[in-house]
């Protein structure tokens, strides 16, 4: 269980911001609930062996993000990525622009050597300057077009909010093998540049009306997260590293 306890321990992966005219941030964590593999006893664990187990976060048809067990490595260490979303997303020597439709297509690619099954955890918000959240601001007005049901990625409502939404694959991912997509594009409402705050002051018998672009300055974040745990007892490993009810019936997952 020694590699489990290590792994317990090792940071998350995160990929780094990409500046626009707008600041956009994407970022991604790989794998966190691989801690699963602590739920089996230690003939288990020494069985499956972490370096079984990989994940892969892919833009637009390329690999952006991983996480790897590196069984070559003498420390046991993993083969992290962290890349960076969203760079070419503005086509160059164009500014972003607030309510255009941009290609921005994420799916998972199993990099491990064995099944796993998947989840995806997506969050928007706004932020200022200085990196302060702003939740008065809404995360809806930040559109990353998710795919449907019919994609095979199901919408964890109980675990979403409008800040959060939780997305699980429906089947096995084998090794070697891609999800379908569970996003398509990326949007910014017109919207948020029409949201104003008014103040009105009277002195002397004038009144002056001050109005304020609640957006003005404000930062769009958008963060992908993607977990995976093995086939074997996927139910149970399911529960323990997510908490999760679900269930497994000849390779199709269901939520519960």
């Amino acid at each position: 269980m020694k590699k489990v306890r290590e792994f317990l321990a090792s940071p998350a992966v995160t990929l780094a911001a990409f500046a626009a005219a707008v600041v956009l941030l994407l970022t991604a964590s790989i794998g966190g609930a691989r801690a699963a593999l602590a739920y089996y006893s230690e003939t288990y664990s020494t069985r499956v062996q972490m370096y079984d187990i990989g994940v892969t976060l892919q833009e637009n048809g390329k690999s952006v993000s991983w996480r790897n067990y590196d069984a070559n490595a003498a420390d046991g260490s993993w083969d992290d990525s962290t890349g960076i979303l969203l760079s070419q997303m503005v086509p160059e020597g164009e500014n972003f622009k607030i309510g255009k439709k941009y290609t921005e297509e994420l799916n998972v690619k199993n990099t491990g050597t064995i099944g796993q099954y998947v989840r995806v955890s997506v969050y928007r918000y706004w932020m200022d300057a200085d990196g302060n959240k702003l939740p008065q601001l809404s995360p809806e007005f930040i559109g990353l077009d998710l795919a449907g049901e019919d994609s095979g990625w199901l919408v964890d409502e109980a675990a979403s909010t409008p800040e959060r939404t939780v997305l699980y694959y429906n089947k096995l991912l084998e090794s070697g093998s891609e999800s379908p997509l569970f996003a398509n594009s990326l949007t910014v409402s017109p919207r948020a540049a029409e949201e104003v705050t008014q103040e009105s002051t009277t002195q002397d018998g004038y009144t002056t009306i001050r109005t304020t672009y609640d957006y003005n300055g404000a930062q769009f974040h958008v963060e992908a997260k993607v977990d995976a745990v093995q086939e074997h007892n996927a139910q149970d490993a399911i529960w323990s590293a997510w908490g999760r009810k679900v269930t497994v019936n000849n390779g199709s997952l269901s939520l519960d």
